[in-house]
C-alpha cells in the first residue's frame, strides 16, 4: 500500500522538488552576484552614476557617500539584499504552490455540480484528479440510489394504498349492510357475515406480508437449521397444495433423489417451495404438468420448478423477484397475490447462503434454486421456530 501510494505522487513530488530546488539555485545565484557587486567594490561606480546623475552630486562627493554609506555598511545592505531575495523567491514559491489548492478547491466544487463532466487538474495532479472524480462517482451513485429509494418508498406507499384498499372497502361494505338492515334474513346475514370474513383474513394476510418483507430486509429473521430430506419436503408440499393444482387441472411429475439432503430451516425452505409451486399454478396453462427436479453438484443441492406458461420477455424475468411485482397487472389485488411471495422467496434463499434465478422460453419457465448441500454445512440440531421468527 505504501509503494503504491508513493507511486502515485511521484509525479507530483517530483515537481515540487525540482520547483523549490530551482528557486534555492536562482536565490545563491543572485546572492553571488550582489556579493560580486556590493562586497567587492565593483557596484561602486554604478552607485556614483546613479547619484551623480539623478541627484546632482560631483563625482568626488558621489564617492564619498559610497565609500561611508555604502561600503561602511555593506554588511547591513547585504543581509538586507539576501533577505529581499529569498522573501521574494519564496513569496513566488508559496504563490505557485497556491495554484495546486486553488486547482482542488476548484474540484471539491465542482463535486456539487449536478453534471457528468470528469474533474480535470494539472496532470502531475493525477491522483488527486483520480480521487475527486472517485468521490463524484461515488456521489452521483448514491444520489441515484437515494432517487431510486424515493421511488420505491413512493410505491411501497402507492401499493399499500390500492392493496390493502380493496379488501378494506369490501369489510366496511358488507358491515354498512348488516348495521344498516338489522331484520336482515338469516342465510343473506350468513353469507354477508362470511364474506365479511374471508376480506378481512385476506387484510390480515396481507399485512403480515408486508411486516414479513420488512423483516428479511433488516436481517431479523433467526434460521434454525437442521438436516432436511429434500424428497420428504417437496413430496409432502405436492400433496397439501394438490387441490390449488387441481382446480386448473395441473399434475405434479416428480423426478427427484430420494436420499438428498440440505442444511437449512424447515419451516422457511417449506415456504420458498409453497410460494414459487402457487406461483406456477397461477400462471400455468391449464391441463399441464408441473415438473419438479433436483441434482447435487459439488457440494450443492439444484432444486429446479418447471411449468408450461407463456414464455415471460427477458426485461421482466428480472423483476419477477422484485417486491409487489405482478407480471399479470390486470389480475385484481383481491384475487391474486400480494406481489411478495417470490420476493419472499429469494429474501430466505439468501439467508440461508443460496442463490434463485428464473428462465423462460418455448412456453417453460423455469426456476432454479441452488442450497449448499447438508455435508457442506454446520449441522445443528432439529428445533422449531424462535419465538421471534414465528411472531
Amino acid at each position: 500500500m505504501k509503494i503504491k501510494f508513493s507511486n502515485d505522487y511521484a509525479t507530483f513530488r517530483a515537481k515540487i522538488t525540482r520547483r523549490f530546488c530551482g528557486n534555492a539555485l536562482l536565490s545563491i545565484l543572485i546572492v553571488i552576484v550582489l556579493y560580486v557587486l556590493l562586497w567587492r567594490q565593483r557596484g561602486g561606480n554604478l552607485i556614483a552614476y546613479f547619484l551623480m546623475h539623478f541627484f546632482g552630486v560631483d563625482r568626488e562627493t558621489a564617492n564619498m557617500i559610497y565609500f561611508y554609506y555604502f561600503r561602511s555598511y555593506r554588511e547591513v545592505f547585504f543581509a538586507a539584499a539576501i533577505t529581499f531575495v529569498f522573501a521574494f523567491l519564496l513569496l513566488r514559491l508559496f504563490r505557485w504552490m497556491t495554484k495546486y489548492f486553488k486547482e482542488i478547491d476548484q474540484g471539491i466544487d465542482a463535486l456539487q455540480v449536478d453534471d457528468s463532466k470528469a474533474i480535470r487538474l494539472s496532470p502531475e495532479m493525477l491522483p488527486f484528479e483520480s480521487k475527486l472524480n472517485a468521490v463524484k462517482q461515488t456521489l452521483e451513485r448514491q444520489k441515484a440510489e437515494t432517487a431510486l429509494a424515493e421511488q420505491r418508498k413512493n410505491e411501497l406507499v402507492m401499493y399499500l394504498a390500492h392493496d390493502i384498499r380493496t379488501p378494506l372497502t369490501s369489510v366496511i361494505g358488507y358491515l354498512s349492510l348488516l348495521h344498516e338492515d338489522p331484520d336482515m334474513p338469516a342465510p343473506q346475514r350468513v353469507k354477508h357475515v362470511r364474506i365479511t370474513l374471508e376480506k378481512a383474513y385476506r387484510l390480515e394476510k396481507m399485512i403480515n406480508e408486508f411486516f414479513e418483507i420488512t423483516r428479511y430486509n433488516l436481517q431479523q429473521i433467526k434460521l434454525i437449521k437442521e438436516s432436511i430430506d429434500l424428497s420428504y419436503m417437496l413430496i409432502q408440499l405436492s400433496d397439501e397444495l394438490s387441490p390449488v393444482f387441481s382446480q386448473r387441472g395441473l399434475s405434479i411429475k416428480l423426478e427427484i433423489d430420494e436420499d438428498l439432503t440440505v442444511c437449512a430451516d424447515a419451516d422457511q425452505l417449506a415456504r420458498v417451495f409453497s410460494n414459487i409451486l402457487k406461483n406456477a399454478a397461477a400462471y400455468s396453462y391449464l391441463n399441464t404438468e408441473i415438473r419438479i427436479s433436483t441434482e447435487k453438484v459439488r457440494g450443492h443441492v439444484f432444486v429446479i420448478f418447471q411449468n408450461k406458461g407463456n414464455t415471460i420477455p427477458a426485461e421482466k424475468l428480472s423483476s419477477l423477484f422484485d417486491k409487489f411485482y405482478r407480471l399479470d397487472e390486470s389480475r385484481a389485488s383481491d384475487t391474486g397475490g400480494t406481489g411478495l411471495g417470490l420476493a419472499i422467496a429469494k429474501e430466505i434463499i439468501l439467508l440461508h447462503g443460496g442463490t434463485i434465478h428464473a428462465s423462460s422460453e418455448n412456453d417453460t419457465v423455469t426456476f432454479t434454486v441452488q442450497l449448499p448441500a447438508a455435508d457442506s454445512e454446520n449441522i445443528y440440531p432439529s428445533s422449531s421456530f424462535s419465538q421471534e421468527t414465528n411472531n
